[in-house]
């Protein structure tokens, strides 16, 4: 509460059952409720009051004293020494690379697609996807149809790949009558057990399955795939980019193009698989492999229940969500399985653990409290740490902040979950995409640039509302940076404001690549990245120290970082004039011991 001399803080030790109720009728006000669970024993409740100097920096300093007096604290340096490869997040942007298809369209030979198309292969393709295919064969089918009458277009090439990736996913692939003359690395996964493969070997086996059978119709195997991986790595590295962390949105991107994780590896890059233990899906389609599990008893036995005895839904409103304290072995098991081979993942991001998503669960078999469902999150999240990961998770909450190096989606977070013009109405200028692709490029989710509704920018974007509390208290211990739904060049108009605010905060940019998002944006990534790997290398170095704002608009504002870096960043259409001199609109400038550095934005949107 601010006063007029001075400020009132409340500490809530138990972070847990608390609801904060916001009202603003007649004026802007919030309560707290905290509820007494009936699972959970203990039954007391505390905070403490505080008494500050009324300014965000005093009010979040004392929140730091009041964590580091808890040994609730812990730095990057201090998280570096038990794991090196952190060093390798300091200056490095955030990228999600969609190389989703392990055959793509540069690897196929298309002229020669039509004279083998009576291949019993296709056939059998078409088979398992009646089988075992969420979509069925319908539209591969009539796409074969197509094909053989001499049409080849977009849209019956992009169906042949996706069935391609679908059926090289398959553990019924194999199939002695259509794959005769298997070459000598299928081969050696024949004799070993085609049931007894690991998940890399599988899509090994496949892989090489296709390629023999249809010889002469694609490329080699190993060249499979790296148009859209490898070579944007290979093209960044030369580009100057000297460190990297880079999402994949699925382990099995990497298991099928292990290349491409060396290849980002030997550059020096950290790159991990994007996991998720928050849903259980009876029977999950391929594509949702993070909600499958082997174990069929989880779905009944190891799923959250409210009061009521009813089931929570997992994400959108597919399957149960899981109880966290429940599948610490089926963690295990799924991480080992992907390990198996060796693939050489140095970072992995967990899903929702560090987002706040926590549970009471009231199943008669199982009770579970809040705090013990953040307790079991963090049990997995320190079982990779041990395994020499860099791991990230969703939002970052701080009851998480010692078991994280970084966190997605605090900076800019999911943007109105529930508007319909957003989700929904593909017809709206709002609506932000969907999940899929069609053509294995970024799903329009990611890499569509829409704008945000007015009354949106102040609760979401706008500089005039920000505070820098969650860095004022953990620049040294957790980067933050946006959700990958907003990327920094998603918002359309805004892209220039996010930039200032990158450097004004310390933010990674984040973004989304393949072929045509890194074409589009490799001049701007490459000369932002000359800037940003040295400025964030030094303000990982220190505290941020202060915040302040500069006029009375709020739209000049300022940050430091120890005794010697500061960002001074001017979001008006008006030039500012400070005792550092003339800052243009629009531009942040950062100055480090004495030397200025000018970051424009008069060239993006």
């Amino acid at each position: 509460m601010n006063k007029e001399k001075f400020a009132v803080s409340y500490i809530m030790p138990d972070t847990f059952n608390n609801d904060i109720l916001f009202h603003t009728d007649p004026a802007i006000q919030f309560s707290i409720n905290h509820t007494f669970s009936s699972v959970n024993k203990e039954k007391d409740y505390n905070y403490r009051i505080f008494i500050t100097d009324n300014n965000p920096v005093a009010i979040a300093k004392n929140y730091q004293n009041y964590i580091k007096d808890q040994h609730q604290f812990t730095t990057l340096a201090e998280k570096e020494k038990k794991n090196p490869e952190i060093k390798k997040l300091y200056g490095a942007p955030h990228a999600y690379l969609w190389n989703s298809r392990v055959l793509t369209s540069d690897d196929m030979h298309w002229n020669k697609l039509q004279t083998s198309i009576d291949d019993p292969l296709f056939e059998w393709m078409a088979d398992l996807l009646d089988k075992y295919g969420e979509d069925g064969s319908a539209e591969y089918k009539k796409a074969l149809a197509n094909i053989k009458n001499g049409e080849m277009y977009s849209y019956e090439k992009n169906m042949i790949l996706n069935s391609f990736q679908y059926i090289l996913q398959m553990p019924q692939l194999y199939n002695p009558t259509i794959f005769k003359n298997p070459d000598a690395t299928a081969k050696k996964y024949i004799d070993k057990g085609v049931t007894k493969l690991n998940e890399q070997e599988r899509y090994d086996l496949n892989k090489h399955l296709i390629s023999a059978h249809i010889n002469g119709l694609t490329t080699p195997v190993d060249e499979w795939g790296q148009s859209n991986s490898t070579q944007i790595i290979q093209e960044m590295e030369q580009a100057g980019i000297k460190k990297a962390w880079i999402g994949l949105p699925n382990w099995v991107n990497g298991l099928m193009n292990p290349t491409s994780v060396d290849t980002a590896a030997k550059a020096g890059y950290l790159m991990g698989p994007y996991d998720s233990y928050q849903s259980i899906q009876q029977n999950a389609s391929i594509d949702w492999n993070t909600a499958s599990f082997p174990n069929p008893k989880l779905y009944e036995d190891a799923t959250v229940e409210n009061e009521q005895g009813e089931k929570l839904t997992g994400f959108l409103g597919k399957g149960r969500k899981l109880n966290p304290t429940l599948v610490f072995d089926a963690v295990k098991a799924r991480v080992d399985g992907i390990l198996a081979e060796g693939i050489v993942f140095n970072s992995w991001f967990m899903d929702v653990d560090a987002a706040g998503e926590l549970h009471d669960d009231f199943a008669k078999a199982h009770p579970t409290t809040q705090k013990e469902d953040a307790v079991a999150r963090m049990k997995r999240l320190d079982y990779l740490n041990k395994k020499g990961f860099v791991i990230g998770s969703e939002g970052g909450n701080d009851y998480a902040a010692s078991n994280i190096a970084f966190a997605h989606g605090l900076e800019t977070p999911v943007i109105k979950w529930d508007d319909p013009d957003m989700r929904e109405n593909e017809d709206s200028p709002y609506f932000i995409g969907k999940y899929a692709s069609m053509d294995g490029s970024i799903p329009t989710r990611y890499s569509k640039i829409v704008p945000i509704k007015e009354e949106y920018k102040p609760i979401y974007t706008s500089p005039v509302y920000s505070i820098p509390l969650f860095k004022l208290v953990y620049n040294r211990s957790v980067i933050t940076t946006h959700h990958w739904e907003w990327d920094s060049y998603k918002i359309k108009g805004q892209t220039g404001e996010r930039r200032l605010k990158e450097y004004l905060y310390n933010t990674p940019p984040l973004f989304h690549l393949d072929e045509a998002n890194w074409k589009l944006h490799q001049v701007d990534i490459t000369a932002n990245m000359k800037k940003w790997t040295p400025f964030q290398q030094e303000a990982l170095r220190h505290e941020m120290t202060n915040f302040q704002t500069l006029d009375a608009n709020r739209l000049v504002q300022k940050t430091e970082f120890g005794p010697g870096l500061q960002v001074i960043a001017n979001f008006s259409n008006k030039d500012f004039k400070s005792n550092t001199g003339n800052i243009q609109a629009h531009t942040a400038l950062i100055i480090n011991n004495g030397k200025k550095t000018t970051i424009s934005t008069n060239n993006l949107d």
